[in-house]
Protein backbone atom coordinates (compact mmCIF):
# COMPACT_ATOMS: atom_id res chain seq x y z
CA UNK A 1 0.00 0.00 0.00
CA UNK A 2 1.11 3.58 -0.70
CA UNK A 3 -0.17 6.45 0.99
CA UNK A 4 0.81 10.12 0.45
CA UNK A 5 0.96 12.35 3.48
CA UNK A 6 0.85 15.87 3.20
CA UNK A 7 -0.55 18.84 5.04
CA UNK A 8 -0.44 22.88 6.04
CA UNK A 9 -1.68 23.04 1.89
CA UNK A 10 -2.76 26.76 3.64
CA UNK A 11 -5.21 27.48 0.33
CA UNK A 12 -1.88 27.31 -2.00
CA UNK A 13 -4.04 27.03 -5.32
CA UNK A 14 -0.87 25.37 -7.20
CA UNK A 15 0.07 22.43 -4.72
CA UNK A 16 -3.57 21.43 -4.66
CA UNK A 17 -3.68 21.31 -8.47
CA UNK A 18 -0.38 19.08 -8.12
CA UNK A 19 -2.32 17.02 -5.80
CA UNK A 20 -4.93 16.39 -8.39
CA UNK A 21 -2.21 14.89 -10.71
CA UNK A 22 -0.45 12.65 -8.65
CA UNK A 23 -3.16 11.30 -6.74
CA UNK A 24 -4.14 8.57 -8.75
CA UNK A 25 -0.33 6.97 -7.74
CA UNK A 26 -1.25 6.10 -4.34
CA UNK A 27 -3.87 3.93 -2.54
CA UNK A 28 -4.75 6.85 -0.28
CA UNK A 29 -4.07 10.49 -0.06
CA UNK A 30 -4.01 11.93 3.83
CA UNK A 31 -3.97 15.41 4.24
CA UNK A 32 -3.55 16.23 8.02
CA UNK A 33 -4.79 19.89 9.05
CA UNK A 34 -4.91 23.44 7.84
CA UNK A 35 -6.23 23.30 4.31
CA UNK A 36 -7.60 27.06 4.43
CA UNK A 37 -5.83 29.88 5.25
CA UNK A 38 -6.61 32.53 7.86
CA UNK A 39 -4.40 35.27 5.84
CA UNK A 40 -6.02 34.32 2.84
CA UNK A 41 -7.53 38.13 0.88
CA UNK A 42 -10.39 35.34 0.01
CA UNK A 43 -12.78 35.08 2.39
CA UNK A 44 -13.16 31.44 4.44
CA UNK A 45 -17.18 30.94 2.72
CA UNK A 46 -15.03 30.97 -0.79
CA UNK A 47 -12.07 29.37 0.14
CA UNK A 48 -14.28 26.59 1.09
CA UNK A 49 -16.26 26.07 -2.25
CA UNK A 50 -12.49 25.56 -4.07
CA UNK A 51 -11.43 23.39 -1.25
CA UNK A 52 -14.49 21.48 -1.23
CA UNK A 53 -14.19 20.86 -4.95
CA UNK A 54 -10.94 19.99 -4.88
CA UNK A 55 -11.75 17.22 -2.36
CA UNK A 56 -14.44 15.67 -4.41
CA UNK A 57 -12.39 15.67 -7.56
CA UNK A 58 -9.43 13.66 -4.97
CA UNK A 59 -12.13 11.49 -3.71
CA UNK A 60 -12.51 10.36 -7.17
CA UNK A 61 -8.83 9.32 -8.44
CA UNK A 62 -7.84 7.41 -5.16
CA UNK A 63 -8.52 7.26 -1.28
CA UNK A 64 -8.60 10.34 0.84
CA UNK A 65 -8.51 10.89 4.55
CA UNK A 66 -8.89 14.50 5.82
CA UNK A 67 -8.41 16.30 9.27
CA UNK A 68 -8.92 19.86 10.21
CA UNK A 69 -6.43 21.96 11.79
CA UNK A 70 -6.08 25.46 13.27
CA UNK A 71 -6.67 27.45 10.28
CA UNK A 72 -9.77 25.56 9.45
CA UNK A 73 -12.18 26.17 11.85
CA UNK A 74 -15.27 28.00 11.05
CA UNK A 75 -17.95 27.69 13.72
CA UNK A 76 -18.58 27.62 17.76
CA UNK A 77 -19.73 24.49 19.77
CA UNK A 78 -22.24 25.00 22.11
CA UNK A 79 -18.91 25.07 24.92
CA UNK A 80 -18.24 28.25 22.58
CA UNK A 81 -14.80 26.90 20.83
CA UNK A 82 -13.87 27.07 17.55
CA UNK A 83 -14.17 23.44 15.26
CA UNK A 84 -14.65 22.77 11.29
CA UNK A 85 -17.88 22.73 11.09
CA UNK A 86 -17.51 22.24 7.22
CA UNK A 87 -16.36 18.76 7.71
CA UNK A 88 -19.99 17.48 7.68
CA UNK A 89 -19.52 18.96 3.89
CA UNK A 90 -16.55 16.77 3.29
CA UNK A 91 -18.34 13.45 5.36
CA UNK A 92 -21.13 13.99 2.71
CA UNK A 93 -18.61 13.60 0.15
CA UNK A 94 -17.84 10.05 1.31
CA UNK A 95 -14.46 11.13 2.59
CA UNK A 96 -13.93 9.90 5.84
CA UNK A 97 -12.47 13.06 8.52
CA UNK A 98 -13.00 14.62 11.30
CA UNK A 99 -14.11 12.28 14.19
CA UNK A 100 -14.14 9.16 12.06
CA UNK A 101 -12.68 5.53 12.49
CA UNK A 102 -12.44 3.57 9.34
CA UNK A 103 -10.57 0.16 8.58
CA UNK A 104 -8.05 -0.02 5.61
CA UNK A 105 -5.71 -3.16 4.51
CA UNK A 106 -5.28 -4.65 7.79
CA UNK A 107 -5.41 -0.88 9.91
CA UNK A 108 -7.58 0.75 12.01
CA UNK A 109 -7.27 4.74 11.05
CA UNK A 110 -8.55 7.17 13.69
CA UNK A 111 -9.09 10.77 12.39
CA UNK A 112 -8.71 13.59 15.01
CA UNK A 113 -10.28 16.94 14.55
CA UNK A 114 -8.49 20.00 16.28
CA UNK A 115 -9.25 21.01 19.67
CA UNK A 116 -9.63 24.79 20.44
CA UNK A 117 -10.54 23.97 24.14
CA UNK A 118 -11.60 21.60 26.96
CA UNK A 119 -14.76 20.49 25.63
CA UNK A 120 -13.35 19.43 22.28
CA UNK A 121 -10.24 18.33 23.88
CA UNK A 122 -12.29 15.56 25.96
CA UNK A 123 -14.10 14.89 23.00
CA UNK A 124 -11.04 13.77 21.05
CA UNK A 125 -10.09 11.71 24.37
CA UNK A 126 -13.14 9.59 24.26
CA UNK A 127 -13.07 9.24 20.42
CA UNK A 128 -9.31 7.94 20.90
CA UNK A 129 -10.13 5.30 24.48
CA UNK A 130 -13.20 4.39 22.45
CA UNK A 131 -11.40 3.30 19.37
CA UNK A 132 -8.88 2.24 21.62
CA UNK A 133 -11.21 -0.60 22.31
CA UNK A 134 -10.98 -2.15 19.01
CA UNK A 135 -7.94 -1.52 17.65
CA UNK A 136 -5.68 -3.19 14.93
CA UNK A 137 -2.43 -4.26 15.13
CA UNK A 138 -1.45 -1.51 13.19
CA UNK A 139 -3.72 1.45 14.82
CA UNK A 140 -3.00 5.06 12.67
CA UNK A 141 -3.51 8.74 13.99
CA UNK A 142 -4.55 11.52 11.74
CA UNK A 143 -4.03 14.70 13.85
CA UNK A 144 -2.94 18.39 12.52
CA UNK A 145 -0.23 18.83 15.64
CA UNK A 146 2.66 16.41 16.51
CA UNK A 147 3.78 15.70 19.74
CA UNK A 148 5.37 18.09 22.39
CA UNK A 149 9.19 17.17 22.66
CA UNK A 150 9.57 15.65 19.31
CA UNK A 151 11.61 16.67 16.75
CA UNK A 152 9.01 16.78 14.08
CA UNK A 153 7.57 19.63 16.46
CA UNK A 154 10.77 21.95 16.43
CA UNK A 155 10.67 25.55 16.02
CA UNK A 156 14.53 26.01 16.15
CA UNK A 157 15.90 25.52 20.00
CA UNK A 158 12.73 24.16 20.91
CA UNK A 159 9.43 22.75 20.44
CA UNK A 160 6.33 23.48 20.76
CA UNK A 161 4.08 20.23 19.81
CA UNK A 162 1.35 19.15 21.81
CA UNK A 163 1.36 17.99 24.98
CA UNK A 164 -1.77 16.68 25.40
CA UNK A 165 -1.09 14.09 22.56
CA UNK A 166 1.86 13.11 23.63
CA UNK A 167 -0.53 11.57 26.83
CA UNK A 168 -2.36 10.08 24.52
CA UNK A 169 0.36 8.17 23.13
CA UNK A 170 1.49 7.14 26.31
CA UNK A 171 -2.03 6.05 27.01
CA UNK A 172 -2.78 4.26 24.26
CA UNK A 173 0.21 3.61 21.73
CA UNK A 174 -0.69 3.85 18.26
CA UNK A 175 1.43 2.41 15.10
CA UNK A 176 1.58 5.77 13.98
CA UNK A 177 0.69 9.69 13.79
CA UNK A 178 0.37 11.07 10.47
CA UNK A 179 0.26 15.01 11.42
CA UNK A 180 1.57 18.95 9.95
CA UNK A 181 1.46 22.14 11.54
CA UNK A 182 5.31 22.69 12.45
CA UNK A 183 6.06 24.13 8.95
CA UNK A 184 10.03 24.23 9.34
CA UNK A 185 10.52 21.66 11.54
CA UNK A 186 11.97 18.65 8.75
CA UNK A 187 14.29 21.14 7.10
CA UNK A 188 16.07 22.64 11.01
CA UNK A 189 18.90 21.26 12.08
CA UNK A 190 17.57 19.87 15.19
CA UNK A 191 13.82 19.12 13.60
CA UNK A 192 12.97 15.78 11.87
CA UNK A 193 10.15 14.98 9.24
CA UNK A 194 10.66 11.36 11.31
CA UNK A 195 10.71 10.55 14.99
CA UNK A 196 9.47 7.78 17.30
CA UNK A 197 7.70 8.84 20.54
CA UNK A 198 7.99 5.04 22.40
CA UNK A 199 7.04 2.36 19.65
CA UNK A 200 5.11 4.89 17.65
CA UNK A 201 6.00 6.10 14.51
CA UNK A 202 5.58 10.04 14.22
CA UNK A 203 5.72 11.75 10.84
CA UNK A 204 5.15 15.57 9.53
CA UNK A 205 6.09 16.53 6.06
CA UNK A 206 6.73 20.28 7.07
CA UNK A 207 5.18 23.04 4.75
CA UNK A 208 7.23 24.62 1.39
CA UNK A 209 6.53 27.53 -1.15
CA UNK A 210 5.89 26.89 -4.44
CA UNK A 211 3.32 24.43 -6.81
CA UNK A 212 4.75 21.37 -5.10
CA UNK A 213 3.76 20.55 -1.39
CA UNK A 214 6.45 18.74 0.80
CA UNK A 215 5.11 15.27 1.42
CA UNK A 216 5.72 11.66 2.95
CA UNK A 217 5.20 8.67 0.52
CA UNK A 218 4.63 5.39 2.91
CA UNK A 219 5.06 2.22 1.57
CA UNK A 220 3.87 -0.21 3.83
CA UNK A 221 5.48 -3.24 1.07
CA UNK A 222 8.90 -1.68 1.01
CA UNK A 223 8.41 -1.07 5.10
CA UNK A 224 9.87 2.53 3.93
CA UNK A 225 8.84 6.27 4.00
CA UNK A 226 10.06 8.87 1.99
CA UNK A 227 9.96 12.32 2.69
CA UNK A 228 10.00 14.47 -0.44
CA UNK A 229 10.69 18.57 -0.89
CA UNK A 230 13.08 20.89 -2.12
CA UNK A 231 15.67 19.63 -0.71
CA UNK A 232 15.55 16.33 -2.75
CA UNK A 233 14.61 13.15 -0.39
CA UNK A 234 15.06 10.90 2.37
CA UNK A 235 13.87 7.13 3.30
CA UNK A 236 13.82 5.74 6.77
CA UNK A 237 12.27 2.49 7.49
CA UNK A 238 8.92 2.08 8.82
CA UNK A 239 9.43 -0.62 10.92
CA UNK A 240 6.04 -0.53 11.83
Amino acid sequence: MRVLLTADLHYTLQQFDWLQGVAADYDFVVLAGDLLDVASPVPKSGQLVTVLEHLRRLSGKTGLAVCSGNHDLTARNAAGEKYADWMTQVRELGIPCDGDRFDAEGMAVTICPWWDGPASQAAVGAQLAADAQDRQSLWIWIYHAPPAGSPTACVGSRTVGDEVLLAWIDEHRPSAVLCGHIHNAPFLENGSWIDRVGNTLVLNAGRQIGPVPTSIVIDTDRNEATWLSMMGQQTQPLSL
